[in-house]
């Protein structure tokens, strides 16, 4: 009796692995269009992370430039 409730129930679970993965909805349009935003989006990012990384080292460079000119005066 328990063979045929393990038989069963392996037959069963053997089903849903087959049949489950074709039910999967596909892509939409709009969830498509969504997962473009979603990379424009890091793009846009990763290139204001580059810019703000530039102007950081300007800055830098800049206050070097002040402290040496204020040790020069001294």
């Amino acid at each position: 009796m328990k063979l045929g409730k393990i038989v069963g129930a392996v037959m069963v679970m053997s089903a849903l692995l087959v049949v489950l993965p074709g039910c999967q909805k596909k892509e939409g349009p709009a969830e498509r269009a969504g997962k473009e935003l979603d990379m424009a989006v890091e793009k846009a990012g990763n290139e204001v992370d580059k810019a703000a990384e530039k102007v950081g080292e300007q800055v830098e460079k800049a206050g070097d430039k002040i402290q040496d000119a204020a040790k020069g005066n001294q």
